[in-house]
């Protein structure tokens, strides 16, 4: 089976299970859901002793809002301009890149948001491999989420240590040298970019060698992670071209989805019924960020059941 083909079955099998799609999405909006609240009262609370309520729902207050993360703590710190639309989605892979603490609320959001799609994950390829064994969704994800609890303890290891070490080394060691006599303009930022592109290609290294865990996890019903481990390393070695190729054929829908929703994004603000397209759009951005990751689950699953004959 070759990348194509992978990315084409993939394709099939997240279609053919759209309610997979939507229960992920309902519950990871209701993981999100508490900390949207809290910010929403913030925000109330915060234009109910303001004039600027009335311009805040006309539209985007800018001014208010770099005043108001300013003066706020926790989760309310990150309402800023940087939010709104697409730039929350560059503000985002800014943080990533740049390795930018997040509010301990955040951090939290984001820890629950792990061990859910660590919950979810073994569901998830089970029944794009097409499970034998004739579970309910629920009950895979129960019997594969030890498992890939410790996987994810793994996961978090190896990207803190990219993080902890490797982002530094590049970053605060290596660029400094680099630019020390740099006098060509736009040479620093294309150091930078360089910098940036090798520190990418370890994370995805990583990445690709977990995502192929998994699947072996779940389609050779493997109770060791670190056998699965080795299993994803040796399977990604004699299969380079299709692993490789699928999973960047993946990551290049991913691209083109970020590419649509910065084109139709829409600025905020609104009053009553005009508020509800932005909504919209935004939850079809979401929707779309969730398939594209459904897909690289079930493309992988695709490419490992071919290539081991399962």
């Amino acid at each position: 089976m070759t990348p194509i083909h992978a990315l084409r079955d993939g394709i099939r099998r997240v279609l053919s299970a759209p309610s997979l799609l939507v229960s992920v999405w309902a519950l990871t909006t209701l993981v999100a859901l508490p900390a949207t609240l809290a910010i929403r009262a913030e925000i109330a609370g915060n234009l109910d002793r303001s004039l600027a309520a009335g311009e805040a729902a006309r539209g985007m207050n800018y001014a208010w809002m770099q005043e108001f993360a300013a003066h706020e703590q926790g989760l309310a710190s990150t309402v800023r301009p940087t939010i709104v639309g697409f730039a929350a989605v560059l503000d985002n892979l800014s943080a990533f890149m740049d390795n930018i603490r997040r509010p301990g609320a955040v951090a939290a959001t984001s820890g629950v948001l792990v061990l859910l799609w660590a919950f979810l994950s073994g569901g998830v390829i089970a029944r794009y491999a097409g499970d034998r064994q004739g579970r309910g969704f629920l009950a895979a994800c129960t019997a594969y989420f030890f498992r890939f609890f410790r996987l994810a303890v793994i996961t978090a290891l190896v990207y803190g240590v990219l993080f902890s070490a490797l982002h530094p080394l590049l970053f605060t060691r290596i660029y400094p040298r680099l630019v020390r006599d740099v006098a060509v303009p736009g040479t620093e930022f294309a150091i930078r970019a360089g910098l940036y592109a090798v520190f990418l290609f370890c994370l995805a290294a990583a990445n690709i060698v977990f995502d192929f865990a998994k699947v072996r996890v779940v389609v050779e019903d493997r109770r060791s992670v670190a056998v699965a481990l080795v299993a994803s390393w040796r399977f990604i070695r004699a299969n380079f071209s299709g692993a490789v190729g699928v999973y960047l054929l993946d990551a290049l829908l991913f691209a083109l989805t970020l590419g649509v929703y910065s084109y139709i994004a829409p600025p905020g603000g609104g009053i009553g019924l005009m508020v509800w397209p932005t909504v919209a759009i935004g939850q079809m951005y979401i929707f779309g960020r969730l398939s594209i990751r459904l897909l690289f689950f079930a493309s992988e699953t695709a490419l490992v059941q071919a290539r081991l004959g399962r």
